[in-house]
């Protein structure tokens, strides 16, 4: 792993000799990243590689096996529940599988997590109905989740991920299950998160998808191959 895979200054996310294992074998071990303020990382590999696993590490889903995670500035495993819930409001995820709540409109699905942190109100309620036109879901605000499509679902994830104006995106597969023309739409949202100076953290097998994002961004791109973490080659 070489210097530039793990970024230069501080670290809004960082794994050091980081590993995971259960059931007596070893997924991850010695992942060493930074993730940067505003940095734009793509993260590859074939499946069950560890991808979704290395994500848990990063938003402390996951407690590593061996190493240590620290979450802006402070290493996951000494941080009470408190400063996990506060860091973790700091982070927006993207599951592979985005699951809603099916009986409330896709607005409300959305500001859950305004809901649970309490943040509701007036000035916010502006703001949800500006981040839902910025994501193409205006005329979709009071439809429920099982009346979306694959790609507005996905859009909708995204949403509800920046809800709360988190420094740090982590997507797992975000376009895996949507056609391209909706995949480069979601490529573009994360483009303008980062160009606001969001970090981003991209785990995804399309490679398509990567080159599209080089033309935009300066992207990193990394794989997960047999439990370690390398560059990916030029040839991306």
């Amino acid at each position: 792993m070489t210097e530039a895979a793990f970024g230069r200054g501080r670290a809004v996310i960082e794994l050091k000799d980081a590993g995971y294992g259960y059931g007596g074998g070893t997924l991850l071990e010695e992942m060493n990243l930074r993730l940067t303020p505003g940095s734009f990382h793509f993260l590859t590999g074939p499946s069950g590689a560890g991808k979704t696993t290395l994500l848990k590490l990063c938003y402390a889903d996951l407690t590593p096996t061996s190493g240590e995670v620290t979450l802006f500035d402070q290493p996951s495993h000494q941080m009470s529940r408190d400063d996990l819930a506060h860091a973790r409001q700091r982070m927006g995820v993207v599951h592979q599988n985005c699951e809603f709540l099916d009986h409330l409109p896709i607005t409300e699905n959305v500001a859950l997590p305004l809901t649970v942190s309490r943040r509701g109100g007036p000035g916010e309620d502006a703001n949800l109905a500006d981040l839902l036109g910025w994501v193409g879901l205006a005329g979709r605000k009071n439809a429920l989740p099982p009346e979306l499509s694959g790609g507005e679902r996905q859009r909708a994830a995204l949403a509800r991920a920046v809800i709360t104006d988190p420094d740090v995106i982590l997507a797992d597969e975000p376009t895996g299950n949507i056609d391209w023309e909706m995949s480069l739409r979601l490529l573009q949202l994360l483009v303008e998160l980062n160009r606001m100076g969001k970090t981003i953290l991209v785990a995804t097998h399309d490679l398509s998808l990567i080159r599209a994002a080089k033309a935009q961004v300066s992207a990193r791109v990394l794989r997960i191959a047999k439990g370690r973490l390398q560059l990916a080659g030029a040839d991306l």
